[in-house]
């Protein structure tokens, strides 16, 4: 798809000036962000990729008012489930039967925490995803029984049509795959049932670019969310790891937070989010727990880690942040004290 995490930055109201695009993956950071290890003074907000700008620029204005972190990431999540892009959102590519699905996850300072998965239809799944964990007993909700909640409360109903650049992507996969969707069918004359969604986007992005976001607010408590429409061209039915507390996000906040991207097989395996928040929990910085648990993946299968990609980004309690992938390539946007939201480059176990 023409439109990915990159080109977020040109289509975006809170874009950086074309003369700082090429200090976006510099291996310092940005001119008045944190050092990767340093606290941040006063509230912070850390999304994944550089499209975090349009995320971070959403929450900001609750953090910079003494609002509450909750309700910061849900505004993060609106704003970029709102952006039409490959991979989060309404606009994002569809699944292999051409329906975009969608996941989302919220998770509170008081480990109160809310997700939907495979929910069709509905534009803004981490509100939903607030709505469960708010009115009800439950944390996870999917499918056809998101949906009728999600419209029980007052969501809307959308078209389900594909964006154009996702109906242009669906076509031309369709054409390369071979693959004649038929509904609730597999496609019995591949081996495997396949094919299945490929390891990276026309564009040579990794496929499945989910959004995370973490916050600090004034009050010293965390929040965070992820959001997603998943790996593109998946099976119908595929969830990843962006709605699975303690995969995709996990918060405690005695501790830290933090929150992944990526291969979301590969997250799930290990419980990921939830280990980088127990390495924090044992001493290490927000960065050494995301690379412990990157070298956590990497040694199940140090081969196969060479052909996917998975991030993971993380904030302490004292507001320091750090984050670590497989590949090289990964990135995070920090918002602190000028408001400005600044993109950091991730170290990488791979160069």
């Amino acid at each position: 798809m023409n439109t990915n995490r990159r080109s977020f930055l040109r289509l975006s109201a809170f874009a950086l000036p074309f003369t700082r695009v090429n200090q976006l993956f510099a291996k310092t950071p940005a001119a008045g962000a944190p050092a990767p290890g340093a606290a941040a003074a006063g509230p912070v907000v850390i999304s994944t990729w550089d499209s975090g700008q349009i995320s971070n620029a959403a929450a900001w204005p609750v953090l910079e008012k003494g609002g509450r972190a909750l309700d910061a990431v849900e505004q993060a999540a609106i704003a970029i489930e709102n952006d039409i892009n490959c991979c989060v959102g309404l606009g994002g590519n569809p699944d292999r039967d051409g329906h975009v699905t969608l996941d989302a996850c919220i998770m509170d300072e008081k480990s109160n925490c809310g997700a939907v998965a495979f929910l069709e239809r509905i534009k803004h799944p981490v509100s939903v995803a607030r709505k469960l964990m708010e009115t009800t007993p439950h944390v996870f909700l999917v499918g056809a029984g998101a949906q009728q909640f999600a419209l029980a409360n007052g969501f809307k109903l959308e078209s389900g049509k594909l964006s154009p650049d996702a109906a242009k992507e669906y076509k031309k996969w369709l054409k390369k795959a071979e693959y004649k969707p038929v509904i609730n069918i597999e496609h019995k004359q591949s081996k495997g049932h396949g094919p299945f969604a490929p390891a990276r986007l026309d564009n040579g992005d990794f496929n499945h670019d989910t959004m995370g976001t973490l916050a600090l607010d004034a009050q010293g408590n965390l929040s965070g969310m992820c959001t997603t429409s998943g790996m593109g061209f998946k099976m119908r039915g595929r969830v990843g790891d962006s709605p699975v507390i303690g995969a995709g996000l996990f918060v405690d906040n005695e501790i830290g937070a933090a929150t992944s991207s990526g291969q979301g097989e590969e997250v799930i395996r290990v419980a990921g989010t939830h280990l980088v928040v127990e390495f924090m929990r044992n001493g290490a910085s927000p960065e050494e727990a995301c690379k412990k648990t990157v070298e956590r993946i990497v040694k199940r299968d140090p081969e196969r880690a060479k052909t996917f990609q998975v991030g993971f980004l993380a904030i302490n309690k004292q507001g320091e942040v750090g984050a670590y992938s497989v590949q090289p390539g990964f990135a995070y946007t920090i918002t602190t004290g000028d408001g400005k939201g600044k993109v950091v480059a991730a170290k990488s176990y791979l160069s």
